[in-house]
């Protein structure tokens, strides 16, 4: 039979999926806080023992099973390399008195209000959470900063001044 008369959804494979790209810059060094590992680590779990078997069970008939199986696949693939050069970042010891990477930072921003941000690494930002990445251009203004210094974060509407109120960080 031509290919001509082959419709495409009989087909039984689809074009394998490529990486998922990183958010690194190359060679930059993949930090993560010890949460965000945590996390990640579940994440893969969850998906490899639930999620991977209950889509590969429907694949062989169900063409959007077979595509959500890439997209998963594709997801897990990035979830292992993610967690394979990963550098877990502990707390630093001893007092919070400098901004370092998992630090939560408390500012005042300029129109008086706080506002606590924590520095985290690429695959956990959270920005309904104020989680930034410490490569961000807010993260990198805070970053070895003491409480009561003032910080000049550039952002697309101008430079905006930052009072750092307090640092914490997760045990």
């Amino acid at each position: 039979m031509s290919r001509a008369f082959v419709r495409e959804s009989d087909e039984s494979s689809l074009p394998e999926l490529p990486p998922l790209p990183s958010p690194l810059p190359p060679g930059t060094k993949n930090y993560l806080t010890a949460g965000g590992a945590h996390r990640l680590r579940e994440e893969l779990a969850r998906r490899l023992e639930t999620e991977r078997p209950r889509l590969a069970a429907a694949a062989p008939e169900d063409l959007d099973a077979k595509r959500e199986l890439q997209l998963l696949d594709q997801r897990i693939r990035y979830l292992q390399e993610s967690l394979r050069t990963a550098e877990v970042v502990a707390p630093p010891p001893g007092p919070a008195d400098v901004v370092r990477f998992g630090a939560t930072v408390t500012v005042r921003e300029p129109e008086g209000t706080e506002t606590r941000y924590r520095i985290v690494g690429v695959d956990e930002i959270d920005l309904d959470r104020q989680w930034v990445s410490w490569l961000s251009p807010l993260a990198r203004a805070l970053l070895n900063a003491r409480i009561g210094d003032r910080v000049v974060h550039r952002t697309p509407r101008g430079p905006r001044e930052l009072t750092v109120l307090q640092i914490e960080f997760e045990s």
